[in-house]
């Protein structure tokens, strides 16, 4: 199993974190500041340093908890297994491929992936898919000797065979069993080789994102480490040349480059990481990844899953449209009617459903409950396997029984039951599904004629349309051939709305220049009605499906044909145009024509019926074309996505959104454009901070190479107000600038290497030498003319200043370097459009104050530089 792991990833989390180059930098920069009597300094530095690291591990450690609680409830349990014919109960732990396990009949929790061989199972797969839908699971076929089938000849698979396998983590509701047979599965994989495992592994040890602003951050400090260096080297022969110590000149010359590198810059971009988290968290938005937030900022195309998150997740029945004789029948708003009651098409809509009765309650596909709903049935009855209507006087009891039932495939897009009206002894065959399915499984002669016609005028009404079909059987009829030579009995016309939320959502994403896709297991023309009713497709645009197909004949030729659906009444006044495409066209171009695929993708706005590993295809082609991609779901199917994703949002708080970064409570789409405006608040906070951060470095580096020019430093106490009073407070309250209240349709820069932003900082570094180099000379140059002047005796004679600390040069840079902080502080602090002005921060106004007092004012006497400044320019001025 996998719990294990767990607790010791925690362990090497608090390694790796400790282990991180900016933290072994931070130790070198305590024990040399240690071996120079700077104790107050290195202190400080520690202290931030284990909040840094403490922050950083509760975190991760939030998250462990969100994953041990995941697996908890399956990791360690009793289950009970067929060994050399008898049943004995043993640890999941020690289960192994290969293992009989026996399914209790009031159900449990999956340790492992099985596949069934005896039984039924109803089972809730809401942890890997994300729908709290029960799930009928039947037992594997075992075929007689001389029988064949697709399910026969092929070996087992997973993917072939999922509806015959129990995955582990999932909920085993109900168990049915025949003529006293136990319901029994057989172990395929346990631990991390299990579904649940894989999305377990792949939570602690996701694909790294690549994102520019770090790579840029690593760049920029390996030029701070250059200019160090030139520090280091001037600081050697400096000393040399003046014949200074060893031990001074090892320090010394070590300890430019710890002024150079900001020890404190890890502390830094964590405060704002965690700050931005905490907004995130005020408005109903959960972070379990806070290192995608600043990613967040640079979304500029967001893909969204269609049932749940664009529309409402329940379907109401709109209509039904019958077939007799082969035409379709006016369109009736619903079933429920004497005359229909023992029809065929009642009969199918009653019985080919995959409903349950859990604790006294229907429980199943929303659409099944619809459907079941719309005949007037009332009774269910699964321990008898009868169904009944209600007893009224001018209707007689009438009961069908499913002698067998054929879940619903999505790669066959169908389902079917076998059933028997009570008293008669042959059977007739159910099929539900796609209309384009359904309607191949029929004689020609019972499909009207007019079935394309009909079929795509309600889809492009956004409708969502079930065909069904009847088939009377023959008393000797084999599994394979039920399927075949069916009646057609009509369509079911299905209503998802959209959510009130949603048109206006993708408006204010256009607005902000951030693309919208749709990708969906749905109909390819309800999710283009779909796109153009929420506005994802304006009504003059073009829509063109992309079909591809597979190559036949061994020649690897694909046919591409491209169909114009746009809507011919209305104008258009750009010639702009949208590509659609399902996930069999997709596929095919992905593996034939990957060149093609980047051209598709650039405009496709519509990818329908498309797989789980499909939609995690499409994100990663978006990707690939330098797309920063979103990705917000339900949490259905999505799980791939959302986690590939740059920032993948979960608009379900099932256990599948652990695989998410982002969880929203908020169940509407309201909750993207929330976390693009503070996701770009917190990229624009970043390079603000580090921006200061350098300037600050260099800063000090200036004040430190003039003053070790006449072999002075700046003292701890110096260090410590730069640092601590000044640095850090104006760090982590500029942190606090919450986001823009608006989207715009700029957005920030991506990387630290860029023209203007080069620009800005240099021009900065160069204002600062300036004025630092002409206060240096300028006091250098007046402070021998007023040295004689001072009585000596007006200074604590027997105070030792070995570092040469207390002189006008020290003050003097100190006071200027002091103010440029400031400056710099405000030059940097950006604001709108991606987050509030500074002067609107309350808290950094006011937090900051006493350190613009404390400049101004003459300062405090605990301050190492005695002489003040003020004395000199008295002098001069007489």
């Amino acid at each position: 199993m996998f719990m294990p792991s767990l607790l010791s990833d925690y362990s090497l989390s608090l390694l790796l974190q400790v282990l991180n180059p900016f933290y072994i930098f931070q130790l070198f920069s305590v024990i040399l500041w240690s071996a120079d009597e700077y104790y107050y300094y290195a202190v400080a530095i520690v202290f931030m340093s284990v909040i840094s690291i403490a922050t950083s591990l509760y975190t991760i450690k939030k998250q462990y908890v969100m994953l041990h609680d995941m697996v908890a409830a399956h990791s360690i349990v009793r289950v009970s297994v067929c060994r050399a014919n008898n049943i004995e109960e043993i640890l999941s732990t020690d289960l192994v491929p290969g293992d009989v396990m026996v399914i209790p009949s009031n159900g449990t929790i999956m340790p492992c992936d099985a596949v069934l061989v005896s039984g039924t199972c109803i089972v809730n797969e809401s942890m890997l898919t994300g729908e709290s839908v029960p799930v009928t699971k039947t037992n594997l076929p075992n075929p007689l000797p001389g029988e064949s089938g697709d399910e026969a000849d092929n070996p087992y698979s997973t993917e072939d065979h999922k509806r015959h396998t129990l995955f582990c983590g999932t909920n085993v509701i109900q168990t049915r069993f025949y003529t006293g047979e136990l319901v029994k599965a057989v172990v395929v994989r346990t631990g991390f080789s299990t579904a649940k495992g894989q999305l377990v592994r792949s939570i602690l040890y996701p694909k790294p994102t690549d994102f520019k602003l770090y790579r840029d951050a690593y760049l920029f400090l390996l030029c701070l480490v250059a200019v160090a260096g030139i520090g280091f080297v001037y600081s050697i022969v400096l000393s040399v040349l003046n014949k200074v110590p060893a031990k001074t000149i090892i320090i010394e010359s070590f300890d430019i480059i710890t002024i150079t590198v900001p020890p404190a810059l890890p502390a830094a971009m964590t405060a704002g990481i965690v700050y931005a988290q905490r907004r995130l968290k005020r408005i109903g938005i959960f972070c379990i990844s806070p290192q995608r937030i600043n990613i967040c900022g640079q979304i500029n195309l967001v893909c969204f899953d269609k049932t749940g998150t664009l529309t409402e997740d329940g379907l109401d029945l709109w209509g039904v449209q019958r077939v007799e004789n082969g035409s379709f029948l006016l369109s009736e708003e619903n079933a429920y009617k004497e005359n229909l009651v023992k029809s065929q098409f009642v009969a199918c809509m009653a019985t080919c459903h995959s409903l349950t009765k859990i604790e006294g309650q229907l429980s199943g596909d929303p659409l099944d409950l619809k459907m079941f709903e719309a005949t007037g049935w009332v009774s269910f009855s699964m321990s008898t396997h009868e169904l009944k209507v209600v007893e009224e006087e001018r209707w007689k009891s009438y009961e069908i029984g499913i002698v067998r039932q054929f879940p619903f495939s999505s790669a066959l897009q169908r389902m079917s039951v076998v059933s028997r009206l009570l008293g008669e002894k042959r059977m007739n065959a159910y099929t539900k599904g796609a209309p384009e399915v359904v309607a191949s499984l029929c004689k020609k002669e019972t499909v009207p004629e007019n079935f394309a016609e009909v079929l795509e005028g309600y889809t492009k009404q956004g409708f969502r349309v079930i065909a069904l079909a009847h088939r009377r059987l023959e008393s000797k009829l084999t599994w394979d051939h039920i399927e075949t030579n069916m009646e057609f009995l009509g369509l079911i016309i299905m209503q998802n709305k959209l959510k009130a939320e949603t048109p206006g959502v993708l408006q204010d994403l256009s607005q902000a220049n951030i693309r919208t896709v749709m990708v969906t297991g749905d109909n390819m023309l309800t999710a283009i009605s779909v796109a153009r009713d929420c506005g994802m497709i304006p009504p003059q645009d073009t829509v063109i499906i992309a079909d591809a197909l597979p190559p036949h004949d061994g020649h690897a030729e694909v046919n591409i044909s491209l169909e114009d659906v746009c809507h011919v009444d209305e104008p258009k006044s750009q010639e702009l145009y949208h590509f659609a495409m399902n996930g069999k066209s997709f596929a095919v171009i992905a593996e034939h024509f990957p060149d093609m695929l980047q051209k598709l993708v650039l405009h496709g706005t519509v990818f329908a019926r498309m797989a789980p590993d499909q939609k995690t295809q499409l994100i990663e082609a978006l990707q690939g074309v330098d797309y920063f991609v979103g990705m917000c779901g339900d949490g259905a199917n999505d799980c791939g996505a959302l986690k590939r994703a740059h920032g993948g949002i979960s608009l379900s708080e099932l256990e599948a959104s652990v695989a998410s970064p982002f969880t929203s409570r908020t169940p509407n789409i309201s909750c993207v454009p929330s976390l693009v405006r503070e996701g770009r608040a917190a990229l624009i906070t970043s390079f603000c901070v580090f921006k200061f951060m350098a300037l600050y470095s260099i800063i000090q580096y200036i004040s430190v190479t003039l003053l070790y020019s006449i072999l002075s430093n700046l003292g701890d106490f110096q260090f410590l107000f730069i640092d601590v009073a000044i640095i850090l407070l104006i760090v982590f309250t500029s942190n606090l600038n919450p986001a823009w209240k608006e989207l715009v349709s700029r957005r920030p820069p991506s990387g630290l290497i860029s023209g203007p932003l080069l620009f800005s900082v240099l021009t900065q570094i160069l204002i600062c030498l300036g004025f630092q180099t002409i206060t240096f000379l300028w006091v250098r140059q007046h402070a021998c003319n007023v040295s004689s002047h001072i009585n000596i005796s007006d200074h604590n004679e027997t105070e030792i200043d070995d570092h040469n600390i207390k002189n006008y040069e020290n003050t003097s840079l100190f006071y200027v370097s002091s103010f440029q902080y400031l400056i710099v502080a405000i030059v940097f602090s950006k604001g709108k459009p991606f987050r509030q002005p500074s002067y609107k921060n309350c808290k950094k106004l006011a937090l900051c104050w006493p350190a613009w007092s404390s400049i101004t004012a003459p300062l405090p006497s605990f301050l190492d530089g005695c002489p003040c400044i003020h004395t000199l320019l008295s002098r001069h001025c007489r």
